[in-house]
């Protein structure tokens, strides 16, 4: 196909320091290909490869180029090898990506739509639990770290999912005590939601079978009206507001974990929702040079407005790398931890509908308000009165169906709402990995006939709302091709199981959703998300064709290399020549 030309000094209106300034249109003959002048050559060509521009993508029908140049952290220039490589001067870098051994396809970078980098690098650093698969080996994780530990230190972190357990019990603060030495433990639960503390952290914040939860939590009691160390929801942050945050050192070690997890998964933008000193880390990486990955960062909706535009001020919102974003607030907890909130009670929990953390007129008072302040909203919302809720407030004459506000997860959605997300502008920000997850056990927290409708991407995508596909990360694992599985089969990793596999989608459809979905959703549409002239040069490459490779495949995905801004963040097995 003919080349893009990098007409974009006056069509798309940026400036590329030190590149292009003056270009010509390409030529219109059939018979001579495109020509561009440049007052700097590109800094890099890419030629002999598969290269996805994004372009067809949502439609299944993809287009595919074979070479793009890149220079100044964008796509100048796109098209066949002959045409593009043109355009190379003395200083050009030139990558052939014929030469790799395995094959080499290129994809726009994913953008993560839903993540929480500061949990993650606090999760590595501390307790890891991710994955234990009995009540025994996580006790054995937490004893080996206590006894590593110098006296006093807090035995933070966790990530256990006890539905992965044969048992499917709750630890408690008895199992915990056996094991922990003596130093006060609080390990979360792998969604957030729930928490087990044991009885030296229940001390330290003098929590007692007698102590009233806060607004939207709860605390355990066993038989005899002691706390079993289990915290729901708000009351974990009795305990979290006395153990000590992690120090600037170890924030920092964590973030950058974190990071380079990222990166290494070929993602290229993050929509975060970590603790406002995990945002300054970052930009302190920034104004390093060390900061890799862009960074959108969430904001709390429940701070007070005064200090929510105070750090909407705080740094530059037109800053390309690094900025504040929407403002999250929870409506309820989890599925796992039936603490989302439901219409009806719990198939396997009779009598339990979850834990609202607002009432309709709270939540509908802070809408406005927040709103009125020029703040897009985003809400996480579990179960189907929590998306109900949800959208009850944001379906109020001041607040604007153009603001592009979110609903995170929106797992459960009554059918009668999915089409109120169409109407009021709402986009459904879902992550389908938790599928993978979920299935083992969802059917039996909402029997069958709820089940048929829960996670439900495709009947939101038919009703016209716009997706905006993450991970959760560290909820679960932040490569997005477990997501991209999900998403088009709906069927475990093995692939013994299926879930109401009505709701699937294509390829396109779930690809679009990772990259130009989640940059609408945070817009960012007219420069993230395709590799076309004008764009960021965020890209991945890949050791297979994603829209052809078989679906199990999918899951075994290599990122060789992910570039952002046209420079390498993660570097893969091939050189650069």
């Amino acid at each position: 196909m003919r080349a893009y030309s990098a007409l974009l000094a006056a069509a798309l209106a940026f400036s590329l320091p030190g590149s292009i300034c003056s270009a010509q249109t390409p030529s219109t003959s059939s018979d001579e290909p495109a020509t561009t002048k440049f007052s700097t050559a590109p800094e890099i060509i890419f030629y002999n490869g598969v290269i996805y521009t994004g372009v067809g993508m949502n439609e299944n029908m993809p287009q595919t180029v074979q070479a793009m140049a890149v220079g100044g952290g964008k796509v100048l220039a796109i098209g066949a090898n002959g045409e593009i490589k043109r355009l190379a001067g003395s200083k050009t870098r030139l990558r052939d990506l014929s030469t790799a051994t395995t094959g080499v396809f290129v994809f726009p970078g994913f953008n993560d739509a839903h993540v929480h980098l500061g949990s993650a690098g606090q999760t590595k650093l501390n307790v890891d639990l991710t994955g234990v698969k009995s009540l025994a080996e996580m006790l054995a994780k937490v004893e080996t770290f206590a006894n590593a530990a110098p006296a006093g230190h807090w035995l933070t972190g966790g990530n256990w999912d006890h539905t992965l357990w044969a048992t499917k019990s709750l630890p408690t603060r008895q199992d915990l005590d056996k094991v922990t030495g003596g130093h006060p433990a609080f390990l979360g639960r792998i969604d957030g939601h729930i928490a087990i503390a044991n009885s030296a952290a229940l001390a330290a914040a003098g929590i007692t079978g007698k102590t009233l939860p806060p607004q939207g939590g709860a605390i355990d009691l066993d038989a005899h009206g002691e706390p079993t160390g289990i915290l729901r929801e708000s009351a974990q942050g009795l305990v979290m507001k006395v153990f000590p945050p992690p120090s600037h050192d170890e924030r920092l070690r964590g973030d950058e974990l974190a990071i380079a997890d990222a990166l290494a998964h070929g993602i290229t933008s993050v929509q975060d929702f970590s603790e406002w000193d995990d945002f300054l880390v970052y930009e302190e990486l920034e104004k390093q040079g060390k900061l890799k990955l862009r960074i959108t960062e969430w904001l709390p909706f429940k701070a007070p407005l005064g200090e929510l535009i105070s750090m909407r001020a705080h740094h530059d919102l037109n800053d390309p790398m690094l900025h504040t974003g929407f403002l999250k607030g929870f409506m309820d907890g989890s599925l796992g931890s039936r603490t989302a909130a439901m219409k009806t009670p719990y198939s396997d929990d009779p009598g339990n509908t979850g834990l609202p953390q607002y009432t309709q007129q709270q939540l509908n008072k802070m809408v406005v308000e927040r709103a009125a302040a020029g703040f897009q909203i985003g809400f996480h919302a579990i179960g189907d009165e929590a998306n109900s809720m949800a959208l009850d407030a944001f379906d109020q004459p001041s607040v604007s169906r153009t603001a592009r506000n979110r609903i995170e997860h929106a797992q459960v959605v009554d059918p009668a709402d999915i089409p109120r997300f169409k109407k009021l502008g709402v986009i459904a920000s879902m992550q389908p990995n938790h599928l993978l997850t979920d299935m083992n056990w969802a059917e039996d927290r909402l029997g069958p006939k709820r089940a048929a409708y829960s996670y439900a991407w495709k009947a939101l995508l038919d009703a016209g709302v716009p997706l905006a596909f993450g991970t959760d990360y560290p909820v679960e694992p932040i490569t997005p091709f477990r997501g991209l599985y999900a998403a088009v089969t709906r069927m475990n990793e093995k692939g013994t199981k299926t879930y109401f596999p009505e709701n699937k989608l294509t390829r396109g459809q779930a690809l679009y959703a990772y990259t130009q979905g989640s940059a609408y959703a945070q817009f960012d549409e007219k420069h993230k998300g395709k590799l076309i002239p004008g764009y960021d040069a965020d890209f991945i490459l890949v050791d297979r064709d994603l829209y052809k490779t078989s679906t199990p495949a999918i899951l075994h995905t290599h990122v060789q290399e992910t570039f952002v801004g046209g420079q390498e963040a993660f570097a893969g097995t091939t050189p650069m020549l």
